[in-house]
């Protein structure tokens, strides 16, 4: 996911997004820990996308309390 589609994105959407990812975060862990993840790599992308994630969401608050 790109910095750019985030931006557009409402606080809401934000949000949802953000739960959606760390659910799939936590199926991926549970698949490494039982062996049926081939590549480990998309644990990393996943953990990447929620911090652009917050990031915007943290940009959002700040823009709001100026």
């Amino acid at each position: 996911m790109k910095a750019k589609e985030l931006v557009i994105m409402s606080r809401t959407e934000l949000e949802s997004k953000v739960a959606e990812l760390k659910a799939e975060l936590f199926n991926l862990r549970f698949q490494l820990a039982t062996g049926q993840l081939q590549n480990t790599m998309v644990i990393q992308n996943v953990k990447r996308d929620i911090a652009r994630c917050m990031t915007v969401l943290r940009q959002l608050e700040q823009k709001e309390a100026r």
